[in-house]
């Protein structure tokens, strides 16, 4: 251990004899200099003890429609209790929760309003369909413990997504691929603006969209980049939802979907530009570097002067302003799902390399909570560069 290691580690020792004895807290909490301090922390734990209920608040917020209800104008109580069909004191409960929140907020008059989370959430429909499936993810989410062990039980999240646990996905169903389809695509409008906002496409003369789903993301790029060429890649019964899209869009003409499974088929070639959007989460290291192996492969095999470039838009570790949400959310949703797991931006240059990326660069979005952004291109043509 090196001399840093050492003296880090006493004062880890240190550290953690103080805020194990009782009268240091004692003390903190009677110096006027530490009692703002000590009083943050112990909002912080309670927060945390809390959190299931504050998750619950909020469900119950969106199954009763709260949010779009007060999206035209407030209501006085009884009018939500009137909609609602509860009775006076339970609306009287949950608002009262709700407005803590901030997910409603008081208004003259006694009537009850959007607050500033709550707006949120009626100004983008997505958030609410998220709320709803976490309901899944809850009962999962009910003995922690068993779901850390090796022979944890089967659970609602591997159901709700059947492609992180099947030996063949290709062979899944419309039925089976519709829910989790659908859900995706109201969440991926937001992730397709912050990266459209991000990155300039019209830079590029083909983009494929390796587990494109039902077609948001391209909608969003063709939008961005009119003249650009694009190919959606997907499970069979997945790209038939998106051949659909794409024609009801009325961008059939140059935006195409395939079926088939990037772990045994070949991927479509021709693009240079290749993109990753929130998919390699779903996976272990070495299935992300066989993916990534694919996209250097259909690039290689490319007629594009410049060589190509993949692109991976999807939440990542030690973003700034992320807190805990990648290390606590991603890291038991993906638990409860069954496969995959969070990474940092330098975790994903380590399989960029591996898989023969090198020159890769970390591109700041708007929003890092919803997603980071990492390009690379090829190792030949980071040599030639």
């Amino acid at each position: 251990m090196t001399m840093f290691g050492r003296l880090r580690e006493r004062f880890d020792r240190w550290r953690d004899r103080l805020l194990l004895s009782p009268a240091f807290h004692d003390r903190v909490f009677r110096t006027p200099g530490l009692r703002g301090v000590a009083r943050r922390e112990t909002r912080a734990l309670f927060d945390i003890c809390a959190g299931f209920v504050y998750t619950q608040v909020l469900l119950a917020c969106v199954r009763l429609e709260l949010f779009a209800m007060l999206r035209e104008a407030p209501l006085s109580v009884a009018d939500i209790a009137d909609r609602t069909g509860l009775p006076l004191p339970s609306v009287d409960r949950l608002i009262a929760a709700a407005v803590s929140l901030r997910l409603l907020s008081r208004r003259s008059g006694g009537r009850i309003g959007l607050g500033t989370l709550g707006a949120a959430i009626a100004k983008d429909p997505s958030i609410g369909a998220m709320v709803e499936h976490h309901a899944t993810l809850y009962v999962d989410l009910y003995d922690p413990v068993a779901l850390l062990r090796p022979d944890k039980p089967a659970t609602g999240m591997a159901a709700y997504w059947p492609y992180a646990n099947t030996e063949r996905p290709a062979s899944l169903s419309d039925h089976d691929v519709a829910s989790y389809t659908a859900l995706m695509a109201t969440s991926q409008r937001m992730i397709a603006a912050e990266v459209v906002a991000a990155y300039d496409f019209t830079r590029h003369t083909r983009l494929l969209d390796i587990g494109g789903g039902d077609g948001t993301f391209l909608s969003t790029v063709a939008t961005a980049a009119p003249v650009l060429q694009m190919t959606l890649f997907d499970l069979p019964a997945v790209a038939v939802i998106a051949s659909r899209r794409l024609r009801d869009e009325g961008i059939a003409d140059r935006a195409t979907a395939v079926g088939g499974d990037f772990y045994r088929d070949a991927l479509p070639t021709g693009a240079d530009v290749v993109t990753l959007v929130r998919v390699l989460f779903d996976h272990d290291d070495a299935s992300v570097v066989a993916i990534l192996r694919a996209a250097r492969a259909a690039l290689a095999h490319g007629d594009t002067p410049s060589g190509g470039m993949v692109l991976i838009a999807e939440p990542m570790t030690g973003a700034a302003g992320t807190g805990p949400v990648m290390d606590a959310y991603f890291s038991f949703y993906l638990l409860a799902m069954g496969k995959g797991r969070s990474r940092s931006a330098h975790e994903f240059i380590g399989l960029l390399k591996q898989a023969g990326f090198g020159s890769a660069r970390l591109i700041a979005p708007r929003n890092p909570l919803l997603v980071s952004i990492l390009t690379a291109v090829p190792t030949e043509l980071t040599e030639k560069l």
